[in-house]
């Protein structure tokens, strides 16, 4: 057994140690799924950076930059961190104060039972497709170190991760991130140094980027589709619940906004690496034809043993993070907002075990869909899109304004799923996101009016 697999090896069992340990002071869902609420600023800021700051970034943007150039690091770092400034502005400190558990909850306190029913079924299949997303890249990394298929460390992968979330639970996962944060940056400074002494210099390996690389836009792209590229991780990420519990999980509703401001400093500023080795990397002779796997290759051949040893784990425990709060993004909504409506007595300890079983089937139907075989940033660019519209456009004006009720949310959830269906999947149409937001707009407000205006009429 070589080194990196008895290092691999190590970093799991201090996972697994963690989550054990975490286990213990889950006595309900409250602390399963919101750390109970003990989350302060720095915790909170950094768990949510590690968060985001996973396969699709570390792994999958590195890879996409390095085949597309600069039109690959739209979404990395920049839209994924407005994303998170926006979110923190808007959204954190309004949905703290009310003291939710997830999401779909404000849906039901704004607009009644059936749009909260509604609003967790459209959020499910989002974060199952992200949770996908980081299983393809746990096993992507986990084949390049043991040698073993694909199809065999995916089946690990998934296995692990659904070990792992069904002990530790929220507070699990805060605690990998303050471990694995400072290794994983740490490690990504060291490469980078690495790489640009393979270049002999920030300047020469500047010069080596083919001139194609710098190109924003990529040939054909229309203005709507342009705009559409930054608008997907920038809105579509905005309503996620494995956002959104970070946020529910701070002491206060101040916490809650700092915290995601910290937060987003914190991707801009380092989601910068992906950047350089994606240009850089290729430019010096990385293959970016290894797709997912182009980042493992690269820090394998640029460090030393002991170094990527540490390395590879703390990039292990950081995609490991990301997906374990897909997946209690999944249970919360499903135990909170449709199991708690077919059993509205449940005590928090009885939703506790829901949340826990629902968990596993949340790992098998994201394991289900990472054997689709699609790419880590596919699935990301999927999740981020898929039904986010409705529930983006319900969230913000619901949140802020009085205006519309129970069928207006419905109607903006609908027609957001329609609209990117048809504009995806049917018509292959461009601007699929912005139409489908568009769409979800127009519905909310003209369903609000004729609501109103019936209102009206039966009062006189």
């Amino acid at each position: 057994m070589s080194a990196l697999t008895i290092g691999l090896i190590a970093y799991i069992i201090l996972q697994m140690g963690i989550a054990v340990w975490a286990s213990r002071k889950i006595s309900g869902d409250s602390d399963y799924l919101v750390a109970g609420r003990r989350l302060g600023v720095f915790t909170l800021g950094i768990s949510l950076f590690a968060t985001w700051f996973g396969g699709e970034t570390v792994m999958g943007a590195s890879a996409a930059i390095a085949d597309e150039g600069l039109a690959g690091a739209r979404a990395e770092p920049v839209g994924y961190a407005l994303c998170l400034v926006a979110s923190a502005l808007l959204v954190a400190g309004a949905m703290r104060s009310k003291g939710y558990m997830t999401l779909a909850d404000f849906f039901r306190e704004r607009f009644g039972k059936r749009a909260e029913v509604a609003a967790a079924l459209v959020a499910i299949p989002t974060s199952i497709i992200w949770a996908a997303a980081q299983l393809i890249a746990l096993s992507a990394l986990l084949s390049a170190v043991t040698d073993l298929p694909v199809t065999a460390t995916l089946l690990g992968a998934g296995a692990l991760v659904i070990a792992y979330t069904l002990l530790g639970g929220l507070l699990g996962d805060v605690i990998t991130d303050l471990v694995q944060t400072g290794v994983v940056l740490a490690g990504l400074l060291i490469m980078m140094v690495l790489l640009l002494q393979r270049t002999d210099g920030l300047a020469n390996g500047i010069a080596m980027i083919d001139p194609s690389q710098f190109v924003l836009v990529p040939p054909g792209e229309s203005w709507i589709e342009r705009i559409d590229a930054f608008a997907i991780p920038i809105l579509g990420s905005l309503v996620a619940q494995e956002m959104i519990a970070r946020f529910l999980g701070a002491r206060t509703a101040k916490t809650a906004v700092r915290g995601g401001l910290l937060a987003g400093g914190l991707y801009l500023l380092f989601g910068a690496f992906p950047l350089v080795f994606g240009l850089i990397g290729a430019g010096a002779g990385f293959d970016p034809a290894a797709g997912d796997l182009y980042l493992p290759l690269m820090a394998a051949e640029l460090m030393p043993s002991a170094l990527f040893v540490v390395f590879v784990g703390a990039l292990f425990s950081a995609v490991l993070s990301t997906v374990d709060s897909a997946l209690l993004a999944v249970s919360g909504l499903a135990s909170e907002n449709l199991y708690g409506r077919l059993r509205p007595k449940a005590d928090s300890r009885e939703k506790l075990i829901a949340a826990r079983v629902l968990t596993a089937v949340a790992g098998l139907a994201a394991l289900t869909v990472a054997f689709s075989g699609d790419s880590i940033y596919g699935l990301v660019e999927l999740a981020s899109s898929l039904g986010s519209a409705g529930l983006f456009v319900s969230l913000l004006i619901g949140l802020h304004f009085r205006f519309g009720g129970e069928w207006s949310a419905l109607a903006a959830l609908a027609a957001g799923l329609v609209t990117i269906w048809l504009a995806d999947f049917v018509f292959a149409i461009p601007g699929g996101f912005l139409l489908s937001i568009a769409a979800a707009a127009v519905a909310y407000v003209g369903v609000g009016f004729v609501t109103a205006t019936t209102a009206i009429a039966r009062a006189e």
